[in-house]
């Protein structure tokens, strides 16, 4: 090993967790909150300019959930084995890894697109869009595809750089992107009057730019892992590890996407001001989500690392502080949001339905979602530790196995009370399941 791969495994492996997962989190969470806050004032940008057009940007969030489901997929697959690679002192072995999952990241990226493209009116049909919001859904995704390969990829990068540790350099990039995104809003929606057009074209810019400062880390050598095409696998046992590591993502993010689906298509039934009340409150619950999602991804390089290096009880340890910091934080940013949660939400929607619709269904999420740090510290325990099939298990109860049958059994008993009731239901009924798989993988971290 050279100086800078030797002292990173020394940092890893050896440095205190508290402070180690303080400063792995910082980074992760500030990237979090900024590009969380940009999906914030984007709706609030777009809202200015009709129901519709706020709504559509809800049914196209779910298309961009697939496209974060194949990054995850590929970044966090490709990292938790790299991880572990590092942790057993393989370095060329992660490099080989790592250069995979970007390659199949970007390919994997323009193929969606391409297809996308020919097959755009099903698409949206399916994504939820109704004929009022179509029309707005069709101009914003088009600028989304033009970008997809950069989207997916800059994702993949930012989780390779997080896995090896190095979580501050992925940050520059995602928050310099969020910001010139914001930037950019303004400038084409409010100055060149652009409509939802400057929306989508501001997305991709800051899409790309993230992109290109991502890849330029790894290209100006500023990490541990030599990103390069010469790495890229040729055996099919690579890729395969991948996507079985990273499935568990793949689920969970797809699984999202469904649910984003299948949550503009039920309040859809009660109109555009409904579709657009819940993407509303999609994105300002995320906000106290992203905290607490930020601490549960400086814990995945600490889990990987240790458990490559046979340092289970550092795991142990880590998993337990982050689950703490991660339940603290959720509580601190939930109560000021169920508070204000009308203003928040006339905020980004100046529409009096909208308000009253969206006010009830974001403290609703608030409540329920207090369980969800256990749950997420499940799912990322499992998957950095390389428990691949109880890894996708835990990542599909949330938002598929429990929150599906919820949405469809609530919606036929309640109507739109029950639209607005069926996450927090679901994520009550997943904390009492994952109580279960704690248990389960405490006795994975037992030393032999």
């Amino acid at each position: 090993m050279n100086n800078n791969e030797s002292n990173q495994f020394k940092k890893m492996t050896e440095e205190p967790v508290e402070k180690l997962l303080v400063s792995l989190s910082i980074p992760t969470i500030c990237s979090m909150l900024v590009t969380t806050l940009y999906n914030i004032v984007d709706t609030a940008f777009v809202g200015t300019l009709g129901t519709s057009q706020s709504a559509a940007t809800g049914v196209v969030n779910g298309y961009m959930t697939i496209l974060q489901a194949i990054a995850f997929m590929c970044g966090q697959g490709a990292g938790s084995i790299m991880s572990r690679q590092l942790g057993k002192k393989e370095q060329e072995d992660a490099n080989e890894t790592a250069s995979t999952g970007f390659f199949m990241s970007f390919s994997l990226g323009l193929i969606i697109a391409i297809v996308s493209f020919i097959f755009m009116r099903p698409l949206l049909k399916t994504l939820g869009s109704t004929e009022t919001i179509a029309p707005y859904a069709r101009t914003y995704i088009t600028y989304i595809l033009l970008s997809a390969p950069f989207f997916t990829s800059s994702f993949t990068l930012n989780n390779l750089l997080r896995y090896e540790g190095k979580a501050k350099l992925g940050t520059v990039a995602m928050v310099t992107g969020a910001v010139l995104n914001v930037g950019f809003d303004a400038l084409l929606i409010c100055v060149f009057k652009l409509g939802i057009a400057g929306a989508g074209i501001a997305t991709a810019i800051g899409q790309t730019i993230s992109f290109a400062i991502l890849i330029s880390m790894y290209l100006r050598e500023k990490t541990v892992i030599k990103m390069a095409f010469s790495n890229i696998s040729r055996s099919i046992k690579t890729y395969f590890e991948i996507v079985a590591t990273g499935f568990p993502s793949l689920m969970r993010q797809g699984l999202n996407s469904v649910a984003t689906m299948m949550l503009n298509r039920y309040a859809g039934v009660y109109g555009d001001s409904a579709v657009a009340a819940m993407s509303i409150v999609s994105r300002l619950s995320f906000f106290p989500m992203a905290v607490a999602i930020g601490i549960g991804q400086g814990f995945q390089p600490i889990s990987g690392y240790n458990f490559g290096a046979g340092k289970k009880n550092r795991v142990r340890e880590a998993f337990f502080k982050a689950l703490i910091g991660a339940e603290i934080a959720l509580l601190l940013f939930s109560i000021p949001m169920f508070i204000m949660a009308p203003s928040l939400v006339g905020m980004l929607r100046d529409d009096v339905e909208v308000i009253e619709i969206g006010t009830r269904a974001l403290r609703l999420m608030g409540i329920g979602g207090m369980g969800i740090p256990l749950t997420m510290m499940i799912e990322m325990g499992f998957q950095s530790s390389g428990q691949k099939a109880l890894a996708t298990f835990g990542s599909s109860l949330r938002s598929g196995l429990v929150f599906i049958p919820m949405l469809v059994i609530l919606s036929k008993i309640r109507g739109l009370a029950g639209v607005q009731e069926a996450q927090p239901v679901a994520f009550a009924l997943t904390f009492g399941i994952c109580l279960y798989l704690l248990k389960i993988y405490l006795n994975k971290l037992k030393d032999v």
